[in-house]
């Protein structure tokens, strides 16, 4: 448990002294986390003693751990702590946000990595497709059914040991595709490492990070998160744009062969949805 929640969940059960404390270590993180024991006993108006005790109910070995786990807190970010009331974003500023990020990422991957990184994905017996978390893993999934109706076998996995174990059943020539918003994604950089080992082809579409480096092709993307912590970070359609530019790439490369299997998905489709032409694809 983080030393914010344990704060909370022990409040009511402190001494006063040590409430008083408590409380003024909640109002200022910033301040709790670089004040000396003598500071924070003046201003909450208590002992030293009461700092040491306090450290020790909240299961710390002394006030210089204690000042590490808020430290670490304050890292993360008061955004996610303070009281105060945040309103609601208007729907033209989810738009432009959305619009913001997609701004930022233009020309930021270039034809010439494209280029590259699809023409590996075409001549590739097989493409493994790896990302974790809430948004990757679900972009992964959108990635392989964007790429099975472009005559791209592929196969999408979000589940560590799957990654680990599909890693280690590539061939050479094999390509692994991950996906990360953060770049730092221990399960999948432990799995690109085992395909490397093994002799295949890493593309990754990820912020420069220490699973960019890993990569023999990297599609670099840049995310902005803002102080509204309460809405779904728009990063997720830069993700999104990267891929729809990678496959888009492929299909014109691989038209001679898709083109049927295009024309007879959409035919089942509207076969089964009898609905005005021109729907979306697959959708």
């Amino acid at each position: 448990m983080d030393i914010v929640s344990r704060i909370h969940e022990c409040l009511a059960h402190l001494r006063p002294s040590e409430q008083k404390v408590a409380r003024l270590i909640l109002s200022d993180l910033n301040y709790a986390a670089s004040a000396s024991i003598g500071e924070l006993a003046d201003k909450a108006e208590v002992s030293h003693a009461s700092i040491t005790r306090l450290a020790r109910a909240l299961q710390c070995s002394n006030v210089r751990d204690l000042k590490l786990k808020l430290a670490q807190s304050v890292a993360v970010g008061e955004r996610f702590i303070s009281d105060s009331t945040v309103e609601k974003k208007d729907i033209p500023a989810i738009y432009a946000a959305i619009n913001e990020i997609l701004q930022l990422n233009t020309g930021l991957i270039s034809q010439e990595m494209i280029d590259q990184a699809s023409d590996l994905m075409i001549q590739a017996p097989k493409v493994l497709i790896y990302g974790v978390g809430g948004g990757s893993s679900i972009m992964a999934q959108e990635c392989h059914h964007r790429l099975f109706r472009l005559c791209v076998q592929s196969n999408a996995y979000s589940d560590p040991l799957l990654m680990r174990m599909t890693a280690a059943s590539v061939d050479k020539g094999d390509v692994v595709l991950c996906l990360s918003l953060s770049g730092y994604s221990p399960e999948v950089e432990a799995a690109v490492q085992i395909a490397k080992d093994y002799g295949s082809k890493v593309i990754a579409i990820c912020p420069d990070s220490r699973l960019s480096k890993l990569a023999d092709i990297h599609l670099p993307i840049l995310t902005q998160e803002s102080d509204f912590i309460y809405k779904p970070s728009a990063s997720r359609y830069v993700m999104l744009a990267a891929i729809d530019i990678l496959v888009s790439q492929i299909a014109v490369l691989n038209q001679r062969k898709s083109r049927e299997k295009l024309r007879r998905i959409k035919h089942e489709l509207d076969e089964h949805r009898h609905g005005p032409e021109r729907l979306p694809l697959g959708d």
